[in-house]
């Protein structure tokens, strides 16, 4: 109770470190045998984790008058919350160690271990030291550009020591880029598209990572159109493939007449690629076909022939001399020719 009364005379009086001291004293059951001083020789820094249990060890010697008391405190860091407590070695009467538990950014800072006696404190000082592993809490979202715009993406990331931030481009050569929370590219091509990788590095832990997904818009090429000849009553087939993002839209024309799916028709469009398919060639349906892609950002055409299907045949005949002989012995010479002819006619 007089301790209580002493307190409030301190916060009175605006003595707020004896009002601390005194209030911890209060908390603490750390009252030690007569005899003992604290050893202070040096400040010693204890280093810890974020989420360890940190522990500030403090020693006594003897040495000191009755009714001493070891108490931990500083600027606004002593705390009666359950994470805190005092502990010593089995059988060692002489440690007095502050153990603070589940240990965070907010409990680093200076600590004291401090002797009440009838004479004057004894303290000893010790410096925690919170490391924190590298965490990005903000990151640039998903984007779309298109081809030739310029792209700035955000990391920021915090840490103790403060992390290292770089990125690097997903791709089968993973090219690194300089370290840094922004990634600038000037003028972006379409093979610039895909996951930029942000990393952030400190001495604590594994790197955290994260990715943006840049899409990369640009207007269709057609790269690729082939058809193969077909015989009248045969199926026939033409390709069409073209890059572009967003995927394009196809059309096809035999001269400047859209072709339609259906008598005979049939297209099939699938992503960067469309076919069309004869069922049945007719004799009308030979001729010069295009392909149109297109999307938002332009358009492109090719176009290709449908012929007609051609079979290759090859004649021989044989001439030469041979002997032939008669029933009456007479033997006589003939003539014999070998003619080769090669023929091309369509089915």
């Amino acid at each position: 109770m007089d301790i209580m009364i002493a307190v409030q005379d301190a916060c009175v009086s605006g003595q707020w470190l004896t009002a601390i001291i005194l209030s911890l004293c209060c908390f603490l059951p750390s009252c030690l045998p007569a005899g003992q001083t604290v050893d202070y020789s040096s400040v010693e820094s204890v280093v810890s984790r974020q989420g360890d249990t940190a522990l500030l060890r403090c020693y006594l010697l003897d040495g000191i008058s009755k009714g001493a008391c070891i108490i931990f405190a500083g600027n606004d860091k002593w705390s009666v919350d359950p994470r805190v407590s005092i502990v010593s070695s089995v059988g060692d009467k002489h440690e007095y160690s502050l153990q603070i538990q589940k240990v965070d950014v907010t409990d680093d800072g200076q600590y004291t271990c401090s002797i009440q006696s009838e004479r004057n404190p004894r303290p000893k000082l010790l410096n925690l030291i919170v490391k924190v592993p590298p965490k990005i809490y903000d990151i640039s979202s998903d984007i779309t550009v298109n081809e030739g715009s310029n792209v700035s993406l955000i990391c920021t990331a915090t840490g103790k020591p403060e992390p290292t931030i770089s990125w690097r481009h997903i791709t089968p050569l993973a090219k690194k880029y300089d370290s840094g929370e922004y990634l600038n590219i000037t003028g972006i091509t379409r093979d610039q598209a895909g996951n930029y990788e942000c990393s952030a590095l400190n001495d604590i832990a594994s790197p955290d990572t994260k990715t943006v997904k840049v899409t990369v818009n640009f207007a269709p090429a057609i790269h690729e159109m082939k058809s193969h000849a077909a015989s009248v009553g045969h199926p026939a087939n033409l390709r069409c493939e073209a890059a572009a993002v967003p995927s394009p839209t196809f059309e096809w024309y035999k001269g400047e007449k859209r072709i339609i799916k259906g008598q005979g028709i049939d297209i099939t469009n699938v992503s960067s690629r469309s076919i069309l398919t004869v069922t049945n060639m007719t004799e009308d349906r030979y001729g010069n076909y295009t392909c149109v892609a297109s999307n938002k950002l332009g358009t492109a055409n090719a176009s290709m022939p449908l012929i007609r299907k051609l079979s290759f045949y090859l004649l021989v005949v044989k001439t030469g001399l041979t002997e032939c002989c008669g029933c009456l012995g007479v033997c006589a010479l003939r003539s014999v020719f070998i003619f080769t002819a090669a023929f091309l006619i369509y089915d």
